[in-house]
């Protein structure tokens, strides 16, 4: 199926039972997500909400909820946009498949973007930002946000659609001090192609020309998160997985998409920002108020039947899970070919993706040697730090694999094979000092914080823990522990108070466990606020242990040794306790809660949607 625009999509979901109709006037006031939020915990379908309280034009969400329905949507594309990226990342393999290369270079160019003249795009009315659907998800958001844009930029040295970047970087419509209907605040992090457009922009000392679509076919949407190969346009690819060119025109110097169903254009000044925020994030935290370019509106376009599409994001897993499933089967191969040496690399969603990368890699430095020990995956660690959205990770977990077969999607064997063979004293590494994840609080500032890369290599040096030892319930502080996984240990200690109590119990706790012959069978154990909620699944292990913590502040150990600035220790101890520096975690809100129930009883719209997935 070919969608030329979001409404094709809607009604060829309906038919296929993937998407309910929501009828019920609806407040975009917390209710729109609480309602979406819901519908996605219980894998439910897609929601299309035809009376949005404040607004004439209707909304869909939860379009992208299940791998199962992304797959559908992609259906008669999938393929060809498959074999194009493995194309471009294996050149020299369409050599031995030269008919079928032909036949997917012939897909790729009949994808190029393709430009109609005229200063009005056809189909469209202009509006105001006012009458767009306002939704605010969480409660201490900063105001209504747009979660899904595809936001559209050229680079001022190499104008045109080719060389233009199409990023997804959320947009607060209203609050804070933004003037309504005149300027809107664009939040982008660090790593994104838009920041050197603007830079080229700041240096020329002119204005950053800005479009934001909002819609259109869903491939669109897909495209503006995709990690291409070098030289692919998001533009190309888009046309390329919707199956029809990217159309697009020029009004008054903005690029208009014109198959979107909604077009903000703009320009953001050299160093003309305004706070940004608060919002509830992927990281299950709210991304707190931040200096962030603020865009002057110029225009505001709705295209006929237009719809607005957002997602809710909060504790993963959320609906951006189906985006990063969606990636790795298009991309997954792509890491391996870009960095020699690599099997794999996991970025972990339920850890926030960029906290934690988990990865496989070889070792084949010194094969004559009989001492192994980490080397070659080493080597490959940094070059992971170092490629693309991979340099924002804060903890990289790297495994030779040499005995056996190994798979970082098996995490609890994962996490074992690592545990098993790592010397601690040796195979840890930090990088201090350095950039993290805009929406990672645990560090330092924004954007600054730390890394650390465990390694492991070599036979089995100890066996691990099923139970908890006898030793860590007898520290003093200590109220209740729980076995997370084999060889790691939630323990609950005294709140956080500051970074010199926390030395002081560590060192006490440090010299009572060595006095007493120490833990040679738990090498990790997670400091923490709730034990029995850290154990209770590996879910929450994931996202308290390393999204609460700052590996360079919040690692230390029993039997901690510091040689030629090297660290390292007996048995690793992660602070995952909540600190007063951290983001807030995102609470629903009780009456809103309470107010949706009426669409999920018996006789609702969505009554039959009541069992959650997680």
């Amino acid at each position: 199926m070919i969608y030329r625009n979001m409404e094709e999509c809607v009604n060829d979901l309906e038919k296929a039972g993937h998407l309910i109709r929501i009828q019920e006037e609806v407040d975009p006031y917390l209710e729109m997500a609480a309602i979406h939020l819901k519908v996605y915990e219980a894998g439910g379908p897609a929601l299309l909400f035809e009376r949005v309280k404040g607004s004439r034009f209707r909304a869909v969400s939860n379009l992208f909820g299940t791998i199962e329905r992304s797959k559908y949507i992609f259906r008669d594309t999938w393929d060809a946009a498959q074999r194009v990226i493995n194309l471009r990342n294996d050149p020299m393999g369409g050599f031995k498949t030269p008919v079928q290369s032909l036949g997917t270079a012939l897909s790729a160019r009949k994808a190029l973007p393709v430009k109609t003249s005229g200063d009005k795009p056809p189909g469209f009315e202009e509006i105001s930002i006012s009458d767009l659907p306002l939704i605010q998800h969480w409660p201490e958001d900063g105001g209504a946000f747009v979660t899904l844009p595809q936001v559209y930029s050229e680079d001022p040295d190499k104008p045109g659609v080719m060389n233009a970047n199409l990023g997804m970087y959320r947009i607060q419509l209203t609050g804070n001090d933004y003037e309504l209907n005149k300027e809107i605040g664009l939040h982008y992090q660090i790593h994104r192609g838009i920041g050197i457009h603007q830079e080229k922009a700041n240096r020329l000392g002119q204005p950053l020309k800005v479009s934001c679509f909002i819609g259109g076919p869903p491939a669109h949407t897909l495209s503006a998160v995709m990690p291409l190969p070098e030289g692919m346009s998001e533009l190309t690819f888009a046309g390329l997985l919707a199956g029809r060119h990217f159309r697009y025109s020029y009004c008054e110097g903005h690029c208009v998409s014109l198959d979107a169903d909604f077009v903000i254009t703009g320009e953001i000044y050299p160093e003309d920002t305004k706070l940004e925020g608060p919002f509830g994030d992927h990281l299950g935290y709210y991304s707190l108020v931040h200096p962030f370019p603020v865009m002057k509106v110029h225009k505001v376009f709705a295209r006929s039947g237009a719809i607005f599409p957002f997602t809710v994001v909060g504790r993963p897993p959320q609906e951006d899970t189906s985006f990063g499933e969606l990636i790795h089967e298009l991309t997954g191969g792509a890491i391996s070919k870009e960095i020699r040496g690599v099997k794999e690399v996991h970025a972990v969603d339920a850890a926030g993706v960029h906290p934690l990368l988990l990865a496989i890699g070889s070792e084949r430095y010194t094969p004559y040697e009989q001492v192994q020990r980490p080397a070659e995956i080493l080597t490959i660690a940094n070059r992971i730090l170092g490629t693309g959205q991979l340099s924002l990770a804060k903890y990289l977990f790297i495994a030779a694999e040499q005995e056996q077969p190994i798979s970082t999607h098996d995490m609890e064997a994962f996490f074992a094979y690592m545990l098993e063979r790592m010397d601690l004293q040796r195979d840890l590494h930090f990088q201090t000092k350095t950039t993290i994840d805009t929406l990672d609080y645990s560090g330092e500032g924004l954007n600054m914080g730390s890394k650390v890369i465990f390694a492991a290599a070599g036979p089995k040096r100890r066996e691990l823990c099923r139970e908890v030892p006898q030793l860590l319930r007898e520290l003093s502080g200590v109220k209740e522990a729980h076995v997370v996984l084999p060889g790691v240990v939630a323990i609950d200690g005294p709140a956080y108070r500051d970074e010199a109590a926390t030395m002081e119990q560590i060192e006490d706790w440090s010299a009572f466990i060595q006095s007493r012959g120490g833990l040679p069978d738990c090498p990790m154990i997670i400091l923490c606020d709730d034990s029995a909620f850290v154990g209770a699944e590996l879910n929450n292990f994931l996202w308290v242990t390393f999204t609460r913590s700052n590996p360079s502040h919040d690692i230390h150990g029993v039997g901690s040794t510091y040689r030629h600035k090297h660290w390292g220790c007996d048995n690793v101890i992660i602070d995952a306790r909540t600190k007063p520096h951290q983001a807030p975690p995102l609470i629903p809100d009780p009456q809103t809660e309470a107010g949706i129930r009426r669409f999920f009883e018996d006789g609702g719209v969505l009554g039959g949607i009541t069992k959650p997935r997680r």
